[in-house]
């Protein structure tokens, strides 16, 4: 879960590479985000494989609330 520090917004996504994936985001690679930030890392969970990770990630969106979504990494994973 990375957050927007210009707009406040927040984008959830999954990837292999955490400090990659971040960088693209900061960059013109990504459509949604791009222009945006700079954006800078919430929180995070380390999944086991792909799949789970899909599902967290779908897990935090259904939240529809990001307080909701950090709070729930707090108790599970990890915030910055």
């Amino acid at each position: 879960m990375i957050k927007s520090e210009s707009t406040g917004r927040y984008y959830y996504g999954h990837t292999s590479n955490l400090n990659e994936r971040l960088e693209s985001h900061n960059s013109t690679q990504n459509k949604y985000t791009r222009g945006k930030g700079p954006w800078k890392l919430a929180g995070y969970v380390e999944a086991e494989s792909k799949g789970e990770a899909m599902k967290l990630e779908n897990k935090l969106k259904r939240m529809k609330n990001p307080k909701r979504a950090l709070n729930w990494l707090r108790r599970n994973g990890s915030v910055r």
